[in-house]
């Protein structure tokens, strides 16, 4: 008896035990991918990434969704663009999980007034949607069942340097300041960064506070706020540079640009997203055409960012990549190569490493994490 009370014991002891390290390694890592699609049974798919197993797998969890580009969840619900063009432009769904978490129910859908919605903000009960080909952005009140509302649609227009590319408005991302009170939204089309002012309690909760010029012919795309939410990171997609700016109360101050092409390099570009290490300390921004790279930056003394390497980025066009939250690994999703390949990233240095881990999906384009849900 005293011997099984003890095995008793130890058990409960061994499971009440905080996870060491090597637990925490043996965890799995889930992502929804973004993708363009070419067949019904494309749609949105559940990536599932295991280090002990050095493993990854696909699965589609929504099919027959065309063009889910991009793609966001919740505890409860899944967004989603279908980045296609018509009288009222592509759409936007809500889902939710079905009972075993393998696969999505669709709750709603909604016309986004523009064409190719290519990138979703989503803040407190409220989408927003970038409409790149329609030069503007919708906002959408998310009701208790999923159920979506239109409550405003916010038209840019104007154009600028590149003829090919800036001729019209191009609204490529929209993003929600840490506060929550801001909506920064970078056009590529008109070289500006329009920042609102946005309160929910208002019929139409974003008002514009300042239109930022960027550098003409800098095309921004994304961008990213720092941990301690004072600086904005900005990819300017068509000169292939990561602009560093102060930020505060909506407001941006350029105080630093990085370029993404390595000396020496001559060929096309297409800068496309950024992150940021969850210390702040370590900026990563992808860039596409013939490059084909993931630039790493970090953090110095006196505030200032310098390169830390151009790591190639395992495939063709890395439109997207995303570090785990433990910030171990980095998985970058190529849209020409129709690959994820895994590196390992040291936190010290901000250095990638490829771990000769990849698989193959159709067009990915965009990965969420959803492994904390």
């Amino acid at each position: 008896m005293k011997k099984l009370s003890f095995l008793l014991i130890s058990l409960l002891t061994f499971a009440c035990q905080p996870k060491t390290s090597e637990s925490i390694k043996s965890m799995n890592y889930e992502f929804l991918i973004g993708s363009y699609t070419d067949s019904p049974e494309e749609g949105i798919s559940l990536l599932t990434f295991s280090p002990s197993n050095h493993s990854l797998s696909i699965s589609t969890i929504a099919p027959e969704i065309i063009n889910p580009s991009f793609v966001l969840a919740d505890e409860e619900r899944v967004f989603a663009v279908e980045e296609t063009e018509g009288p009222k432009g592509g759409q936007i769904l809500s889902f939710q999980w079905d009972e075993t978490h393998q696969s999505l129910q669709k709750v709603d859908e909604k016309n986004t007034e523009g064409n190719h919605p290519c990138h979703i903000a989503y803040r407190d009960g409220f989408l927003v949607v970038s409409n790149y080909s329609g030069g503007n952005f919708s906002i959408l009140k998310v009701r208790e069942d999923g159920s979506l509302t239109p409550v405003q649609l916010i038209q840019h227009s104007g154009s600028s340097i590149n003829a090919a590319r800036q001729e019209a408005a191009h609204v490529h991302s929209a993003n929600f300041s840490p506060d929550g009170k801001f909506l920064l939204v970078a056009d590529l089309g008109t070289d500006r960064i329009y920042s609102y002012e946005f309160n929910k309690e208002n019929p139409e909760p974003a008002q514009l506070l300042e239109e930022i010029p960027m550098t003409p012919g800098d095309g921004p795309r994304h961008l990213s706020f720092s941990p301690s939410g004072n600086e904005v990171f900005v990819v300017q997609e068509l000169t292939a540079v990561l602009e560093v700016f102060d930020y505060k109360d909506g407001k941006l101050q350029s105080k630093q640009r990085l370029s993404l092409i390595s000396e020496g390099f001559e060929g096309a570009v297409g800068a496309a997203e950024v992150r940021v290490s969850s210390d702040g300390n370590f900026i990563y921004a992808s860039n596409r055409g013939d490059a084909n790279t993931i630039s790493v930056f970090s953090k110095q003394e006196d505030g200032s960012y310098s390169l830390v390497e151009h790591v190639p980025s395992g495939g063709i066009m890395p439109r997207n990549f995303i570090l785990t939250a433990d910030g171990k690994y980095v998985l970058v999703a190529h849209q020409a190569s129709e690959n994820i390949v895994v590196f390992e990233r040291d936190q010290e240095s901000g250095k990638l490493k490829p771990i000769s881990l990849e698989v193959t999906v159709p067009k990915p384009v965009y990965l969420f994490d959803i492994s904390k849900y």
